[in-house]
């Protein structure tokens, strides 16, 4: 089971800032945390992510798509970063996400996000899932 671990943007993650003002307390925490993940073997994969006036997003309306640059204002409604894992169950991830570290730093309010993806198999047996599978074995990002 896969669960992707988010990290809730906050006015400070997008800001235009560097990466090397971070606080070195927390990268050291967050480096630590990931470690561990990759030990147990169930990291597959984590990273922050720049702000959102480096970003866009396509709306669709029916046939059109309209790009939309950033920065977009509900930062409550962004992502900030992500870890990715694999564990046996939804108690294995709730453990590993309880571990994650304050990604606000410590002693600041914060909030992280936990969700299970789906897997191909949830979508039952179609040609059009068979073919997703055959993707992902030839080495594509297909679940």
């Amino acid at each position: 089971m896969r669960y992707m671990i988010i990290v809730k943007a906050t006015s400070e993650t997008e800001a235009e800032t560097i990466p090397v003002a971070a606080d070195p307390q927390l990268l050291a925490e967050m480096a630590d945390y990931h470690e561990q993940l990759m030990k147990a073997g169930v990291l597959l994969d984590g990273s922050g992510l720049k702000p959102s006036s480096q970003g866009w997003r396509i709306r669709y309306d029916g046939d059109t798509r309209t790009v939309i640059d950033g920065p977009f204002a509900e930062t409550r409604e962004l992502i900030a970063g992500y870890t990715l894992i694999q564990v046996k169950s939804r108690a294995e991830a709730m453990e590993w996400a309880r571990r994650f570290p304050n990604p606000a730093g410590r002693g600041k309010p914060a909030e992280i996000e936990v969700r299970p993806l789906y897997e191909l198999d949830d979508f039952g047996l179609s040609p059009e899932v068979e073919r997703m599978k055959q993707m992902a074995l030839d080495g594509g990002n297909a679940a």
